[in-house]
């Protein structure tokens, strides 16, 4: 269950950019950088669904949202510091892994 709720690609970015509070969807948007709108969208209705973001509305001109993690979602914090560790510590190996497989094939 858990794999299929942070196996979206945009999940477990939004996930980690929501770590230092709630924020407003643009400036979500702009924190996670290369998302579209409408699949930040999408992405925080699905962790919604979960029950791992909430969403809030404040009755105010502008009328303005913000999305924050939930106390269940603040349990995902830990981990995703974790593979956040882990794909810094390793992501140039993969890349080397890459790029010698791609060398490799055009052999």
């Amino acid at each position: 269950m858990a794999i299929e709720i942070i196996s979206s690609k945009w999940a477990v970015v939004t996930l980690f950019a929501l770590t230092d509070g709630p924020v407003r969807h643009g400036e979500l948007a702009e924190l996670i950088g290369g998302v579209s709108r409408k699949v930040l969208t999408q992405t925080l209705r699905r962790l919604q669904d979960n029950g791992l973001v909430e969403r809030r509305a404040y009755a105010e001109a502008p009328p303005r949202v913000e999305y924050g993690l939930t106390e269940l979602g603040r349990t995902l914090e830990e981990p995703i510091r974790k593979l956040t560790e882990w794909a810094r510590t390793n992501g140039e190996a993969v890349v080397a892994f890459h790029e010698a497989a791609e060398d490799a094939s055009d052999r």
